[in-house]
């Protein structure tokens, strides 16, 4: 099969012109920091601190909307999702091709990419989630498909929650929540919204995005969890994050505060730290023994009070702890991200202000990897151990 390998800025050198490689030789120092037992981290680098994917300008795909051939991850690699899978790491990744200028401007397509090793990355020339003709078409073309999360459900397949992105300035321009279904990560199902059947139909065209469901570690499996007989998602809405339910993955309902607006389970912070002004789902939910672990991504105001010190508008990742038996009730807080931005390629790129953007986690070789989007750019990765 024809792939494009990335086996590292890691010091290895490139076998052909079409060919980067790129080997992840050794781990740096810690880049993150713990306050409470349960944290899970810290996450390491690769020792020198360079993206394991960039964009491949070579990669062609002939869009079945637009019907020519597009340049479909031509500028842009980033904020991608992971999960180990009969002995492979598996990492889906958001690409955007040619056709715009700015944040949000591009058509998005998902791509994926493969690793025996965690250290050697190879990626398939075409996208596998992508704006198709059809029912959905309406609500992702042509902004595209953004900013994938995957999960394994308990029946071995996939799971993918992403952004669908219409762009259309002549309808209602509006980021939703997206689902979509896959048996072998090659071919997947779009759902369509998220919510379209909650409520009849009245959160359809309502702002949604980055949903992140609960799981629990089976074995060398991370697999979606039930919780009080239910299945749970925490989403962003309005600059801080809500929670939905779902009996069956697909089909998901917001949870409801008393005045019938979207519950916040975790806001913005008071002014002073790295998540002031915004709070937004990171990686799938992990469910354990100590409580739900739930990974997320917040924008400082630049006024930082303790920790590292992060610019206003910048992203850093933190993680906040949820009662086992109820993912609303929030128990514990860190103050300080357990991951921000430190390479130079994290601290600007397309977004200027900076990001270390966390949407992957996967259990592989008895490590935890880290996937993020730096600025919006490049992916990279960290580990763990377990």
């Amino acid at each position: 099969m024809n792939r494009r390998k990335f086996i590292g800025l890691f010091g290895g050198a490139g076998t052909a012109a079409a060919v980067m490689v790129y080997p992840v030789t050794a781990w740096g120092a810690a880049g993150s920091s713990m306050e409470y037992p349960w944290q899970m981290g810290p996450f390491v680098r690769p020792a020198n601190g360079q993206p394991i994917m960039r964009p491949n300008k070579q990669a062609t795909f002939r869009d079945p909307i637009a019907h020519r051939l597009v340049h479909w991850e031509d500028t842009h690699t980033f904020n991608p999702a992971a999960i180990a899978w009969r002995g492979k790491l598996y990492v889906l990744y958001r690409a955007e091709d040619t056709t715009g200028r700015g944040i949000g401007q591009y058509t998005s397509r998902v791509g994926l990419a493969e690793s025996s090793d965690g250290k050697h990355f190879s990626s398939l020339p075409y996208p596998v989630l992508y704006p198709e003709p059809g029912r959905w078409e309406k609500y992702e073309w042509p902004g595209g498909c953004e900013d994938p999360r995957l999960v394994q459900s308990e029946d071995g397949s996939f799971v993918l929650t992403y952004t669908m992105w219409n762009r259309n300035r002549l309808v209602l321009k509006v980021a939703r929540l997206g689902v979509a279904t896959s048996k072998d990560l090659h071919h997947w199902q779009h759902r369509g919204p998220a919510f379209r059947t909650a409520y009849d139909g009245r959160f359809e065209n309502e702002w949604s995005k980055s949903g992140a469901i609960v799981t629990r570690k089976v074995g060398e499996q991370i697999v979606a969890t039930r919780v009080a007989g239910k299945y749970w998602m925490y989403w962003h809405t309005n600059q801080q994050i809500a929670l939905a339910h779902s009996d069956d993955l697909i089909n998901w309902t917001p949870v409801l505060d008393r005045a019938g607006k979207p519950l916040c389970v975790l806001p913005k912070s008071e002014p002073g730290h790295f998540d002031s002004w915004l709070t937004e789902s990171g990686p799938p939910a992990l469910l354990t023994s100590r409580g739900i672990i739930f990974f997320y991504n917040g924008m400082s105001d630049g006024r930082i009070n303790s920790g590292p010190r992060i610019p206003a508008r910048r992203y850093s990742a933190g993680q906040a702890l949820f009662a086992g038996d109820n993912p609303a009730h929030l128990l514990q807080r860190p103050q300080r991200p357990y991951f921000w931005p430190q390479e130079p390629w994290e601290k600007t790129g397309q977004y200027k202000y900076g990001t270390t953007f966390t949407e992957g986690l996967a259990w592989f070789k008895n490590r935890w990897f880290l996937f993020y989007g730096g600025a919006d750019t490049d992916v990279g990765m960290a580990v763990a151990n377990g």
